[in-house]
């Protein structure tokens, strides 16, 4: 299975960086599963990424939940805005990631919050993918 996170989380990445407008927002750090620093905001993050099997008696599959968060340091507009771009472009990924076929990958959730110590503000959204 992890070898299908790794695949969609790939695909994820080019879908990201092949939309202008999104690059533009985010700057050449794109989506990142690591913390970089220092940290420029706006900023898309790979959050939790949890993985089952899936599998069916006539193919292999995986289950994937994944959680972006997306950082601000001026608004939760802004925050709330680069998860309605990921939303858009995820539209585009492709059927064939890697081996492994999207059978879907469907928005799940978005919950938003400010970080009172920290200043910035974060919107979280959840995703789910199936793949075999």
């Amino acid at each position: 299975m992890t070898n299908a996170v790794n695949a969609l989380l790939a695909a994820l990445q080019q879908t990201v960086k092949a939309d202008a407008a999104l690059m533009a927002s985010l700057g050449v750090q794109g989506l990142s599963d690591r913390t970089v620093r220092p940290q420029r905001f706006p900023a898309l993050v790979v959050a939790t990424v949890e993985a089952r099997d899936f599998s069916t008696g006539e193919a292999e599959g995986a289950e994937i939940l994944l959680t972006l968060e997306a950082w601000s340091a001026v608004s939760r507009r802004e925050a709330e805005g680069l998860v309605a771009e990921v939303r858009r472009v995820a539209d585009g990924l492709p059927e064939m990631m890697g081996g492994f076929r999207l059978v879907n990958f469907r928005h799940r959730r978005t919950a938003s919050r400010r970080e009172v110590k920290a200043g910035l503000f974060v919107t979280e959204a959840g995703f789910r993918a199936v793949v075999e």
